[in-house]
């Protein structure tokens, strides 16, 4: 069973279990794949060295979209031209943070650094927006109707199944923030 992360002499430490860590490295494969983008013949390779994309568009999936959210609300002109400019980088940093996590799993002990604490934080983060999203989670009342679900012996469909995995990615997050707020607190 997962021990949550916390803070001591070696640093930030926790313990997954193998299934648990095949569970979690699938997750982080899974969000690596929506992120990664497709291959374009005939890219410009000057503006994919510096890292423009002039025929990005926004994800029609709902889940990617959250990832990728546009930075403007009520201007689909600025929020594009902004996506242009940044989505293949972000997309970039959000695929290190997730391969760097899911490489960290080949140790049978999880001993952090604060860099690797902060990459698992955001790696964390977007495995469970994605997972919010398919479960569709709008409000403070779908949160608390998701969170009611612990026992994994009742999981009796994909929606009860999903929320069990989002509270364990939920649960592991919060100990590892938890764990890199007492590290801060610790420094002089």
């Amino acid at each position: 069973m997962a021990k949550a992360f916390k803070y001591g002499l070696k640093g930030i430490s926790g313990y997954l279990e193998p299934a648990e860590r095949d569970l979690l490295r699938g997750l982080l494969d899974d969000v690596i794949s929506m992120l990664e983008s497709d291959v374009r013949e005939n890219e410009d390779p000057l503006a994919a060295l510096i890292g423009l994309d002039m025929d990005v568009k926004q994800p029609s999936d709902r889940a990617l979209l959250r990832l990728l959210p546009n930075v403007m609300k009520d201007d689909d002109g600025g929020s594009l031209e902004f996506r242009q400019l940044t989505e293949r980088s972000v997309r970039e940093a959000k695929i290190g943070a997730l391969k760097a996590t899911a490489l960290g799993l080949d140790k049978d002990d999880l001993v952090l650094t604060p860099e690797d604490a902060t990459r698992w934080s955001m790696a964390l983060n977007d495995v469970r927006l994605v997972l919010a999203e398919r479960l569709d989670i709008r409000d403070e009342a779908d949160a608390e109707h998701i969170h009611s679900m612990q026992d994994w012996s009742q999981a009796e469909d994909v929606e009860s199944y999903l929320a069990l995995v989002y509270n364990f990615t939920t649960w592991l997050q919060e100990s590892l923030v938890q764990s890199m707020l007492a590290a801060r607190q610790a420094k002089p």
